[in-house]
């Protein structure tokens, strides 16, 4: 399994590194055990976590609230929920 995706008894978590203010937002391979994503939003008024957080959901085929951010709302490091069905 990959080292950045846990099941979880809710859906699947994610362990990501948050690169905000890229010129476009995409995943960028690993940083460490974490999935690495650029986000074309500025960390700024919690801008940059909304940007993740609709990009995962369209990314995942997932609603918009099936993702949640479980721990690092103000830090790059982020554990992140998506929540459904873990087929």
């Amino acid at each position: 399994m990959m080292p950045f995706l846990k099941e979880d008894k809710r859906g699947w978590l994610l362990s990501l590194h948050i690169q905000p203010g890229a010129s476009a937002s995409a995943f960028a391979g690993l940083h460490g055990k974490s999935l690495k994503l650029r986000i074309a939003a500025a960390a700024v008024d919690g801008q940059a976590n909304k940007a993740m957080c609709a990009f995962l959901a369209e990314s995942f085929d997932v609603s918009k609230s099936s993702v949640e951010i479980i721990k690092g709302h103000g830090s790059r490091s982020k554990l992140v929920l998506l929540a459904g069905d873990k087929e």
